[in-house]
């Protein structure tokens, strides 16, 4: 199966300044996410960008960087202009891998493009995972996501999606998922057709997604299906912090050395 992946980046970061620069295990954290994506069997891999800096990176490991504007309020936007530069067709799918994300298993990039591909009805795909503790049910920084008996998605929530109201009343926030699947916590992991991307960044934020700062509640305030591939392991998590990058250098690192 044919699809694109296009990793946003920028250096603009508030708890981690130049990001997607810095050193793990030997490599630039952007090159990092980059060898990710080539294995996930995609016919192209490339990163968009607004930082000189981060294209001379890119082209010193042989890769492929396009420049963008500055001014994009997300990497959605970002991956509109790239839609738009590249003339991509309509019906391409194009996987948004986040630059932060070096250990998104490729295979999972692969699978969520394959997801929409299989549904002709849905104008982007996302990811969802079995939430196995309970504490992350009423975590408002893990977000919960529900779905229609064709896989479609429902909704998005910072609260406890879908809410029981005979576990909760009994159990409150001691409440532990007893069925595979009771509550799925959303993975940010996209795949999109080329098409719907520009129309998309035309759209103004909607009630629900300011209301949740969710973006991907644009989509469905405006009609538009999601599809949701529900994977059974929660991916490494990206790097966002100081914490989580000694983590990954950690990981790597030990990788590297065995």
């Amino acid at each position: 199966m044919n699809f694109t992946v296009i990793i946003p980046a920028r250096m603009a970061s508030t708890r981690l300044p130049g990001k997607p620069l810095l050193e793990i295990a030997g490599l630039p954290m952007i090159e990092r996410v980059r060898r990710q994506a080539l294995a996930s069997g995609a016919q192209r891999v490339l990163v968009a960008t607004d930082t000189r800096e981060i294209a001379d990176c890119i082209d010193a490991h042989g890769g492929e960087v396009i420049m963008t504007r500055a001014d994009h309020a997300s990497g959605t936007d970002r991956l509109a202009e790239v839609v738009e530069q590249l003339a991509l067709a309509d019906d391409e799918i194009v996987v948004n891998l986040q630059g932060d994300e070096p250990l998104m298993p490729p295979e999972l990039l692969c699978a969520v493009a394959a997801a929409l591909a299989e549904d002709p009805a849905a104008v982007m795909a996302t990811v969802g995972c079995p939430i196995q503790d309970h504490k992350d049910i009423f975590n408002p920084n893990v977000v919960k996501l529900v779905r229609d008996l064709a896989g479609r998605a429902i909704y998005f929530s910072r609260a406890p999606i879908p809410w029981n109201r005979e576990q909760f009343a009994t159990q409150g926030q001691n409440t532990r998922p007893t069925d595979a699947g009771a509550w799925l916590r959303h993975i940010g992991l996209y795949a999109y057709r080329a098409g719907f991307l520009p129309r998309y960044s035309q759209w103004s934020a909607t009630p629900l997604e300011t209301t949740e700062a969710l973006e991907q509640l644009r989509v469905l305030e405006h009609g538009e299906r999601i599809r949701v591939l529900v994977a059974e392991q929660v991916p490494p998590a990206g790097v966002d912090t100081p914490e989580d990058l000694a983590r990954i250098r950690t990981l790597l690192e030990t990788a590297t050395a065995e």
